[in-house]
Protein backbone atom coordinates (compact mmCIF):
# COMPACT_ATOMS: atom_id res chain seq x y z
CA UNK A 1 0.00 0.00 0.00
CA UNK A 2 1.58 3.75 -1.11
CA UNK A 3 2.69 5.82 1.59
CA UNK A 4 -0.10 8.43 2.05
CA UNK A 5 1.62 12.17 0.55
CA UNK A 6 2.59 14.63 2.96
CA UNK A 7 0.04 17.41 4.24
CA UNK A 8 0.40 20.42 2.35
CA UNK A 9 0.98 23.06 5.18
CA UNK A 10 -1.58 26.16 5.44
CA UNK A 11 -0.17 28.77 3.09
CA UNK A 12 -0.30 32.45 5.75
CA UNK A 13 -0.01 35.73 4.33
CA UNK A 14 1.22 38.00 6.60
CA UNK A 15 -0.11 41.29 6.39
CA UNK A 16 2.42 42.81 8.41
CA UNK A 17 1.26 46.52 9.10
CA UNK A 18 2.68 50.08 8.33
CA UNK A 19 3.59 50.34 12.27
CA UNK A 20 5.47 47.17 12.50
CA UNK A 21 7.60 47.48 9.68
CA UNK A 22 8.25 50.93 10.20
CA UNK A 23 8.64 50.96 14.04
CA UNK A 24 8.80 47.71 15.66
CA UNK A 25 9.57 45.07 13.27
CA UNK A 26 10.56 42.27 15.98
CA UNK A 27 6.65 41.80 16.05
CA UNK A 28 6.93 40.85 12.60
CA UNK A 29 9.24 38.39 12.68
CA UNK A 30 7.31 36.96 15.93
CA UNK A 31 4.77 36.03 14.25
CA UNK A 32 6.41 34.41 11.19
CA UNK A 33 7.84 32.26 14.31
CA UNK A 34 4.74 31.71 15.70
CA UNK A 35 2.93 31.21 12.47
CA UNK A 36 6.04 28.47 11.50
CA UNK A 37 6.32 26.47 15.10
CA UNK A 38 2.64 26.21 14.43
CA UNK A 39 3.49 24.19 11.07
CA UNK A 40 2.34 26.78 8.05
CA UNK A 41 4.23 28.27 5.27
CA UNK A 42 4.51 31.84 5.94
CA UNK A 43 4.94 34.55 3.10
CA UNK A 44 4.81 38.51 3.18
CA UNK A 45 3.47 39.51 -0.04
CA UNK A 46 4.32 42.78 -1.58
CA UNK A 47 2.10 45.59 0.37
CA UNK A 48 0.74 48.77 1.47
CA UNK A 49 -1.26 50.57 4.50
CA UNK A 50 -4.97 48.56 5.27
CA UNK A 51 -6.77 51.98 4.32
CA UNK A 52 -7.85 52.63 7.75
CA UNK A 53 -6.80 56.24 8.06
CA UNK A 54 -8.27 57.06 4.74
CA UNK A 55 -11.20 54.97 5.62
CA UNK A 56 -11.54 56.65 9.37
CA UNK A 57 -11.14 60.29 7.47
CA UNK A 58 -13.84 59.45 5.19
CA UNK A 59 -12.07 59.14 2.13
CA UNK A 60 -13.80 55.92 0.39
CA UNK A 61 -12.26 56.49 -3.10
CA UNK A 62 -8.65 56.01 -1.91
CA UNK A 63 -9.65 53.33 0.48
CA UNK A 64 -10.96 51.25 -2.10
CA UNK A 65 -8.17 51.69 -4.10
CA UNK A 66 -6.43 50.44 -1.24
CA UNK A 67 -8.24 47.56 -0.35
CA UNK A 68 -8.64 46.40 -3.91
CA UNK A 69 -4.90 46.44 -4.23
CA UNK A 70 -3.85 44.06 -1.11
CA UNK A 71 -6.77 41.54 -1.88
CA UNK A 72 -5.03 41.00 -4.98
CA UNK A 73 -1.49 40.77 -3.46
CA UNK A 74 -2.87 37.95 -1.51
CA UNK A 75 -4.76 36.32 -3.96
CA UNK A 76 -3.13 32.35 -3.39
CA UNK A 77 -3.01 32.40 0.22
CA UNK A 78 -5.04 30.16 2.44
CA UNK A 79 -4.96 32.63 5.46
CA UNK A 80 -4.35 36.31 5.84
CA UNK A 81 -2.84 37.19 9.29
CA UNK A 82 -2.58 40.06 10.70
CA UNK A 83 -0.32 40.86 14.23
CA UNK A 84 -2.98 43.45 14.90
CA UNK A 85 -6.54 43.25 15.66
CA UNK A 86 -7.21 46.83 14.04
CA UNK A 87 -6.20 46.50 10.70
CA UNK A 88 -7.57 42.96 11.16
CA UNK A 89 -10.59 44.39 11.48
CA UNK A 90 -10.07 46.88 8.74
CA UNK A 91 -9.65 43.78 6.75
CA UNK A 92 -12.40 41.24 7.79
CA UNK A 93 -14.86 43.41 8.96
CA UNK A 94 -14.59 46.97 6.40
CA UNK A 95 -13.71 45.52 3.16
CA UNK A 96 -16.65 43.92 2.16
CA UNK A 97 -18.49 47.01 2.72
CA UNK A 98 -16.65 49.04 0.35
CA UNK A 99 -17.31 46.84 -2.35
CA UNK A 100 -21.31 46.60 -1.83
CA UNK A 101 -22.00 48.17 -4.43
CA UNK A 102 -19.60 45.94 -7.02
CA UNK A 103 -20.70 42.10 -7.42
CA UNK A 104 -17.15 41.20 -8.68
CA UNK A 105 -15.22 42.98 -6.18
CA UNK A 106 -18.29 42.58 -3.27
CA UNK A 107 -17.10 38.34 -3.68
CA UNK A 108 -13.71 38.74 -3.90
CA UNK A 109 -13.43 41.44 -0.69
CA UNK A 110 -16.62 38.52 0.99
CA UNK A 111 -13.76 36.09 0.32
CA UNK A 112 -10.92 37.84 1.24
CA UNK A 113 -12.48 38.88 4.58
CA UNK A 114 -13.68 35.02 5.59
CA UNK A 115 -9.68 34.28 5.60
CA UNK A 116 -8.54 36.90 7.14
CA UNK A 117 -7.44 36.65 11.12
CA UNK A 118 -5.62 38.58 13.67
CA UNK A 119 -2.40 36.41 14.73
CA UNK A 120 -3.68 35.21 18.39
CA UNK A 121 -7.11 34.33 17.18
CA UNK A 122 -5.57 32.32 13.90
CA UNK A 123 -3.06 30.10 16.42
CA UNK A 124 -5.94 29.23 18.82
CA UNK A 125 -9.36 29.52 16.82
CA UNK A 126 -8.09 28.35 13.81
CA UNK A 127 -4.85 26.15 14.36
CA UNK A 128 -5.89 25.14 17.64
CA UNK A 129 -2.93 25.97 19.41
CA UNK A 130 -2.72 25.38 23.54
CA UNK A 131 0.46 26.05 24.30
CA UNK A 132 3.76 27.66 23.33
CA UNK A 133 6.99 27.08 24.13
CA UNK A 134 8.47 30.40 25.61
CA UNK A 135 9.79 31.62 29.31
CA UNK A 136 9.36 35.30 30.49
CA UNK A 137 10.28 36.06 33.98
CA UNK A 138 7.77 38.38 35.25
CA UNK A 139 4.31 39.89 35.65
CA UNK A 140 2.61 41.42 32.68
CA UNK A 141 -0.89 42.92 32.57
CA UNK A 142 -2.99 43.08 29.11
CA UNK A 143 -4.79 45.70 27.30
CA UNK A 144 -7.61 44.81 25.41
CA UNK A 145 -7.49 46.71 21.93
CA UNK A 146 -11.04 47.87 21.34
CA UNK A 147 -10.58 46.66 17.37
CA UNK A 148 -9.88 43.26 18.49
CA UNK A 149 -11.83 43.10 21.12
CA UNK A 150 -14.99 44.66 19.63
CA UNK A 151 -14.98 43.74 16.09
CA UNK A 152 -13.25 40.12 16.20
CA UNK A 153 -13.84 39.17 19.47
CA UNK A 154 -10.54 38.74 20.90
CA UNK A 155 -10.64 38.51 24.85
CA UNK A 156 -9.77 35.02 25.83
CA UNK A 157 -6.81 33.99 22.89
CA UNK A 158 -3.88 36.20 24.48
CA UNK A 159 -4.60 35.31 27.91
CA UNK A 160 -4.71 31.76 26.62
CA UNK A 161 -1.45 31.39 25.42
CA UNK A 162 0.15 33.71 28.04
CA UNK A 163 -0.91 31.06 30.77
CA UNK A 164 1.35 28.63 29.21
CA UNK A 165 4.32 31.21 28.78
CA UNK A 166 6.76 29.69 31.93
CA UNK A 167 7.87 32.00 34.39
CA UNK A 168 4.99 34.57 33.39
CA UNK A 169 2.42 35.86 36.00
CA UNK A 170 -0.71 37.81 34.40
CA UNK A 171 -2.32 40.49 36.90
CA UNK A 172 -5.53 42.06 35.26
CA UNK A 173 -5.87 45.68 35.50
CA UNK A 174 -8.87 47.33 35.97
CA UNK A 175 -10.91 48.41 33.05
CA UNK A 176 -8.51 46.51 30.65
CA UNK A 177 -11.05 46.24 27.62
CA UNK A 178 -11.60 50.15 28.09
CA UNK A 179 -10.06 52.08 24.77
CA UNK A 180 -6.19 53.56 25.77
CA UNK A 181 -7.41 56.76 23.60
CA UNK A 182 -5.39 55.96 20.71
CA UNK A 183 -8.28 55.31 17.81
CA UNK A 184 -5.87 55.92 15.10
CA UNK A 185 -6.74 59.59 13.87
CA UNK A 186 -8.89 60.09 16.94
CA UNK A 187 -5.66 60.94 18.58
CA UNK A 188 -4.62 62.88 15.50
CA UNK A 189 -7.86 65.17 15.94
CA UNK A 190 -8.89 65.08 19.31
CA UNK A 191 -6.01 65.53 21.44
CA UNK A 192 -7.17 66.44 24.55
CA UNK A 193 -9.84 63.82 25.03
CA UNK A 194 -7.82 61.00 23.59
CA UNK A 195 -5.06 62.32 26.42
CA UNK A 196 -7.75 62.59 29.15
CA UNK A 197 -8.49 58.83 27.95
CA UNK A 198 -5.09 57.21 28.21
CA UNK A 199 -4.30 59.22 31.35
CA UNK A 200 -7.04 57.14 33.21
CA UNK A 201 -6.18 53.50 31.19
CA UNK A 202 -2.34 54.15 32.34
CA UNK A 203 -3.47 55.13 36.08
CA UNK A 204 -5.09 51.51 36.07
CA UNK A 205 -1.55 50.19 34.13
CA UNK A 206 0.11 51.50 36.84
CA UNK A 207 -2.26 50.34 40.03
CA UNK A 208 -1.86 47.17 38.51
CA UNK A 209 1.76 46.69 40.04
CA UNK A 210 3.22 44.81 36.78
CA UNK A 211 6.24 45.00 35.68
CA UNK A 212 5.17 44.56 31.78
CA UNK A 213 2.17 45.77 29.73
CA UNK A 214 1.41 43.99 27.05
CA UNK A 215 -1.18 44.09 24.16
CA UNK A 216 -1.96 43.49 20.55
CA UNK A 217 -1.93 46.23 18.58
CA UNK A 218 1.29 48.45 18.39
CA UNK A 219 -0.73 51.87 17.92
CA UNK A 220 -2.12 51.38 20.96
CA UNK A 221 1.01 50.17 22.85
CA UNK A 222 3.16 52.95 21.27
CA UNK A 223 0.20 55.70 23.08
CA UNK A 224 0.34 53.91 26.07
CA UNK A 225 4.19 53.97 26.27
CA UNK A 226 4.94 57.44 25.13
CA UNK A 227 2.16 58.46 28.45
CA UNK A 228 3.90 56.61 30.68
CA UNK A 229 7.02 57.80 29.35
CA UNK A 230 5.80 61.42 30.11
CA UNK A 231 4.60 60.81 33.69
CA UNK A 232 7.77 58.97 34.72
CA UNK A 233 6.40 54.95 35.30
CA UNK A 234 9.02 52.69 35.02
CA UNK A 235 6.52 49.75 33.18
CA UNK A 236 8.11 47.86 29.86
CA UNK A 237 5.75 47.82 27.00
CA UNK A 238 5.64 44.56 24.69
CA UNK A 239 3.40 43.16 21.86
CA UNK A 240 2.17 40.21 22.83
CA UNK A 241 3.23 38.18 19.75
CA UNK A 242 7.57 39.26 21.03
CA UNK A 243 6.88 37.11 24.19
CA UNK A 244 4.82 34.07 22.70
CA UNK A 245 7.17 33.58 20.34
CA UNK A 246 10.16 34.17 23.59
CA UNK A 247 11.55 36.99 21.38
CA UNK A 248 12.39 39.49 23.82
CA UNK A 249 15.76 40.90 22.80
CA UNK A 250 14.91 43.99 21.70
CA UNK A 251 14.62 46.74 24.50
CA UNK A 252 10.64 47.34 25.41
CA UNK A 253 8.44 49.79 22.89
CA UNK A 254 9.80 53.51 23.23
CA UNK A 255 13.36 52.31 25.79
CA UNK A 256 15.38 53.35 23.06
CA UNK A 257 14.24 56.48 22.63
CA UNK A 258 14.15 57.13 26.50
CA UNK A 259 17.65 56.25 26.21
CA UNK A 260 18.73 58.57 23.62
CA UNK A 261 17.24 61.66 25.83
CA UNK A 262 19.98 63.84 27.18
Amino acid sequence: MADAPPQKPIHVGLFVTCLVDLIRPSVGFAAVKLLEDAGCRVSVPSQTCCGQPAFNSGDRRTTREIAAAVIAAFEGCDYIVAPSGSCGGMLAKHYPELFEDDPNLARKALDFASRTYELVSFLTDVLGVKHVKARFDGTVTYHDSCSGLRELGIKTQPRQLLSTVEGLSLIEMKDSDVCCGFGGTFAAKYGEISDAIVSEKTKNIGAAEAHTLLAGDLGCLMNMAGKMSREGKKIEVRHVAEVLAGMTDEPPIGAAAQEKRP
